[in-house]
């Protein structure tokens, strides 16, 4: 259920972080306050680094979708990031990392919640975890799998289940071009196989839509002269631009018996062609009605900070709890206007925000609601009070 207009939703926050070998951190504990974070230093000092061990409180490869023999320290056999949350289900420790010894979860690391072996989307049930960095700028500009990306974990903050389905879609589409590449021609074997894509790519499909119906809501209920500029958003895809307007059981067997049609035009191609892992996500400038691949770098990144905001305010209505953002090397891309409009949102927001900067005064705003803590090769320390 919507929380009602108006209502902050409840603040979650990250009390304590440690790290055991992660990146440059051999080890590391901290002490947050609920509200805003700010990390300074050097570049290659290890802020994002930070942040990115915060991202793995979340299902996926975190922020950087690195994988884990990089994310480990040089010569570790593992790494660990450990986390004492609060939030409305009380107080909870999260744990996860990966020790080389293969006790991995389905995610491919071992997840433990109050010191309990969990999955990783069961971390979703006590925070959700947002980011923003600078390898996203090129987001409209770059290629439709990084949009793709983008789309699915916003919809995966705002539903927990659309990671399982899009896992299990994958693994199905893998299965089904082992059998093209193979050669195989066992009819029962694709049957069941394009039947579980149908079932679960429909659901994606679905989902998709579903959330950016909700985020075209919201946008609607912000101001037209906020400091971010509105963008209008429109999924491109077979089954996306079908879902909602026939029923899923239609849709999925329309889309089983395509995939059956199309065997030889995929095993042609030594892959599958059609599906929700070719659908793309377009985006508009809407106050001058220009689309976002076109519009100047300063712009472009207006837009997707205002979509940023837009997702955040959306998933503390949807989930009940505001959610944690990691926004790295923001202050430095936006002028003094957005930088004050953007403080004042995160106010508003409730959120715990963590950002990161090599020039502590475009903070200054914060001076006096802040934590600031400056980082420096493998240490972090708080910086008095200002």
């Amino acid at each position: 259920m919507l929380a009602q207009d108006g209502d902050a939703p409840p603040r979650v926050s990250i009390s304590t972080l440690k790290l055991t070998d992660f990146r440059n951190y051999r080890s590391l504990a901290l002490d947050f306050s609920p509200g805003t974070v700010v990390l300074t230093g050097e570049n290659g000092a290890g802020k994002t680094n930070l942040l990115e061990a915060i991202s793995f409180l979340t299902p996926g490869r975190g922020l950087r979708r690195a994988s884990y023999a990089d994310v480990a320290r040089h010569s570790a056999d593992g790494f660990a990031v450990h986390a004492v949350v609060d939030g409305p289900l009380g107080e909870c420790d999260i744990g996860t990392g990966t020790t080389g010894n293969g006790e991995t979860s389905d995610s491919g690391r071992r997840v433990r919640i109050n010191r309990a072996t969990a999955k990783s989307d069961a971390m979703l049930d006590y925070l959700r975890v947002m980011w923003l960095t600078p390898s996203m700028d090129g987001l409209f500009t770059g290629p439709a799998g990084d949009r793709r990306r983008f789309l699915d974990r916003m919809v995966l903050a705002v539903d927990p289940a659309h990671g399982r389905r899009a896992m299990d879609f994958e693994k199905a589409m893998r299965g089904r071009n082992r059998l093209l590449g193979e050669n195989r021609r066992d009819e029962s074997w694709f049957e069941a196989i394009e039947t579980q894509m149908a079932e679960t790519g429909v659901a994606i499909a679905v989902a998709r839509r579903d959330f950016v119906d909700l985020l075209r809501n919201m946008t609607e209920q912000l101001p037209d002269d906020g400091p971010f500029p509105k963008a209008d958003i429109m999924l491109t895809g077979t089954l996306e631009n079908t879902a909602g307007d026939r029923p899923a059981i239609e849709l999925e067997e329309t889309y089983r018996k395509a995939l059956a049609a199309f065997r030889e035009r995929d095993r042609a191609a030594g892959r599958t062609v059609e599906g929700p892992h070719r659908s793309d996500l377009q985006i508009r400038h809407r106050p001058k009605d220009m689309p976002a691949a076109l519009c100047s770098t300063g712009e472009q990144k207006a837009l997707l900070v205002g979509i940023v905001l837009g997702h955040a305010r959306l998933v503390g209505r949807v989930s009940g709890m505001a959610p944690i953002l990691l926004l790295d090397e923001i202050a430095a891309h936006l002028d003094t206007r957005r930088r004050a409009g953007l403080f004042a949102i995160l106010e508003s927001l409730n959120c715990q925000t963590f950002m990161t900067g090599t020039d502590t005064s475009l903070f200054s705003d914060l001076y006096d609601s802040g934590q600031f803590f400056t980082v420096s090769d493998g240490t972090a320390n708080e910086a008095e009070q200002r």
